[in-house]
């Protein structure tokens, strides 16, 4: 997969996105989505980096809790044939919900 590839699979789910975060000042309003690529596992072997493996970040804030888009998010990730693992928190201080997927991808940017 390549970088534009998942911004591509992220417009998918039909929400305002950005990677990381959204400029400041542009006040976005819930729901929408943020990705971030946070770690590499890379498979390495004779002093050389044979595969680049990040692990992908997707997170849905929304204003309380919402099935309907969460199934809607991992729908476009089983669609791309992506094994992710789904953890869900109460963000107190911004009186939001966030639900994020974390899985690893491998980039092909060549």
């Amino acid at each position: 997969m390549t970088i534009q590839g998942i911004n591509d699979m992220v417009a998918e789910i039909g929400l305002p996105f950005n990677y990381y975060e959204f400029p400041e000042g542009t006040n976005q309003s819930p729901p929408y989505v943020v990705w971030f690529l946070s770690n590499d596992n890379d498979f390495k072997a004779d002093n050389s980096n044979y595969c680049d493996i990040e692990q992908l970040n997707i997170e849905l804030y929304t204003s309380e809790k919402d099935f309907d888009l969460e199934a809607q998010v991992e729908r476009v990730l089983k669609k791309n044939d992506l094994s992710f693992y789904k953890e869900s928190n109460k963000v107190d201080s911004e009186n939001m919900q966030q639900t994020s997927w974390e899985m690893e991808v491998i980039i092909n940017e060549s």
